[in-house]
């Protein structure tokens, strides 16, 4: 990696226009041009062609000392594929409705000015990502990269139908209709799954996710045991048979949510075993086969219908740019 020092070294940015207050941004990042002494940032805009997906690999082909990336946890995961095998270090600046590997790794959230001296700064942090491969009822298959969550259920039906617009002005709260309704509803499909080498299991599931981070917004920590660089991924499954299963979940999750406002919270949530309705796993690779389609997300965006997954991770594949003051 480019010393910071070098006058050689420049930044490129993806950024979403739609999210993004470019003015803001583009005034805090001269100013660490002008501190540091880089050439001029680059900058490549997203298409919603893509994702960015394009805009991404323009910015990889410049050799930038870091890819910062302005927009949601999807933008992240989109560039990041393009990213990732470069050995270029990626920066996060947060504008999306969860933002969370940004909120997982404790960065700036809503500080425009902290993120980008952050992303200059270029102290990093391996972390893990994820390779998601799907069939269709089709028999088609694709291969996807991703950092956070994959979700199959109620989750992937949250990310495909809520909204863009009432997302935007709404946040987290967009999704409280669609969970009310599912909820109620209580609908469960027949999941054939595995972890690892292990034996093979079913399973009778209204919600699946397949974690690198264990945190959600409002403080919700939903994978207790997760962590971005552990060589692991963390599953869980809701597996609610009625309304008091439903209870002992809400129960259990704003038990996990107030217990991770501190760390010695956090530890004591680690002693907390399973209960029936919300169980968890953890391993390197999580397999699963459904007997009728079911939607799927990676990271907050749809991919469609699916009958089988194979999710593994990739231990240490991306460097990610973090306060170096906090150890």
């Amino acid at each position: 990696m480019p010393n910071r020092e070098d006058s050689l070294n420049h930044a490129a940015i993806v950024y979403n226009p739609v999210k993004v207050p470019l003015e803001r941004v583009r005034r805090a990042v001269e100013a660490q041009e002008l501190a540091l002494g880089w050439e001029k940032t680059r900058w490549y805009a997203t298409s919603s062609d893509d994702s960015g997906r394009a805009a991404a690999f323009h910015a990889v082909s410049t050799r930038p000392s870091v890819v910062i990336i302005a927009g949601g946890d999807g933008t992240v995961r989109t560039v990041t594929e393009a990213v990732v095998d470069s050995g270029i270090p990626i920066a996060l600046l947060p504008f999306g409705t969860g933002n969370l590997l940004a909120r997982n790794l404790g960065l700036p959230l809503t500080n425009i000015g902290a993120s980008v001296r952050t992303a200059f700064a270029l102290t990093t942090r391996r972390v893990d990502t994820a390779i998601a491969e799907f069939e269709d009822e089709d028999g088609a298959r694709s291969a996807h990269r991703f950092l956070v969550m994959a979700g199959i259920g109620l989750d992937a039906e949250m990310a495909t139908n809520t909204n863009a617009l009432v997302k935007k002005h709404l946040g987290w709260f967009a999704y409280v209709s669609p969970i009310a309704r599912s909820i109620f509803a209580n609908r469960l499909f027949t999941m054939h799954y595995r972890v690892d080498d292990g034996p093979a299991k079913s399973t009778h599931a209204h919600t699946v996710i397949v974690g690198n981070c264990g945190t959600l917004t409002g403080n919700m920590l939903l994978l207790p045991g997760a962590v971005v660089d552990d060589g692991q991924l963390d599953v869980i499954v809701f597996r609610p048979k009625n309304w008091f299963g439903w209870t002992k979940i809400g129960t259990r999750l704003t038990t996990q949510g107030i217990a991770n406002l501190s760390r010695f919270g956090r530890s004591l949530v680690q002693f907390n075993g399973d209960i029936q309705a919300l169980p968890y796993g953890k391993g390197a690779a999580f397999e699963a086969r459904f007997e009728v389609p079911h939607v799927v997300q990676l990271d907050g965006d749809s991919f469609g219908h699916i009958i089988s997954a194979r999710i593994s991770v990739r231990p240490s594949t991306l460097e990610v740019c973090v306060d170096g003051s906090k150890g």
